[in-house]
């Protein structure tokens, strides 16, 4: 029988989801590239991905209302980055764990570049990690958020969702041997969407009116119906 702890993200089952998700994503992530990446965690072992088309990483976790890592700031503030400062931004699992989820996600869209990614991982609240999610945790203000809502949230944002997916074990149990694949029942999910472009206006052309030589002669390229 699982013991409670105070710290549900070392526990050995949320350990191992946190890996599933890790080579669930693998291969999406594989294609990111920029200069800048901003992974958001709560477990202290969680670090960034190896991306080989990525330049640099900011990593901050959220621990007693606090970022800490490669910077502090409160966590009720705003995430102490200008907009559009990151190509590929990971929530993992933070989303469980910030006093305001909206105000979060806001925040992540607000950093994220025109173009980049944003990947949020979680435990599925329909699943069989739900009460023992609630269980371990004894009642605390973390909430499970429905990836289907956050889909939504994020198309009315204006990003493009490319993969929504479960994944993991049916419930929390003992290690097995082989990799776990992507399960329609699983505990965990995965959502990566993308921040779709600034659309540029093009600049409308006005033709101008050119005098016709006294030989009656146009230059090559111009407009018969610009000639004066």
């Amino acid at each position: 029988m699982h013991q409670r702890d105070d710290d549900i993200y070392a526990s050995a089952p949320l350990r191992r989801l946190l890996d599933e998700q890790t080579r669930a994503l693998t291969p999406e992530l594989q294609r990111c590239f920029g200069t800048h990446g901003l992974l958001l965690r709560t477990s202290a072992n969680d670090v960034p991905p190896a991306l080989p088309m990525l330049g640099c990483w900011t990593s901050l976790r959220l621990d007693n209302g606090c970022y800490r890592g490669d910077l502090q700031a409160a966590m009720n503030e705003p995430l102490p980055f200008v907009d559009d400062a990151f190509d590929l931004v990971v929530l993992r699992h933070v989303l469980e764990v910030t006093p305001s989820a909206s105000a979060l996600l806001n925040d992540a869209i607000r950093i994220l570049a025109p173009g980049g990614v944003l990947v949020l991982t979680g435990v599925h609240p329909l699943s069989g990690w739900a009460p023992w999610f609630y269980w371990r945790t004894r009642g605390k203000s973390q909430t499970l958020r429905m990836p289907l809502r956050l889909g939504h949230d994020l198309r009315q944002a204006g990003l493009e969702i490319e993969r929504m997916q479960r994944v993991g074990r049916l419930w929390p149990g003992r290690e097995t041997t082989g990799s776990t694949p992507a399960s329609a029942f699983g505990g965990g999910y995965v959502l990566i969407a993308r921040k779709r472009r600034r659309m540029i206006a093009p600049l409308r052309i006005k033709p101008m009116p050119v005098r016709v030589s006294s030989s009656g002669q146009l230059s090559p390229g111009t407009r018969r119906s610009s000639a004066l």
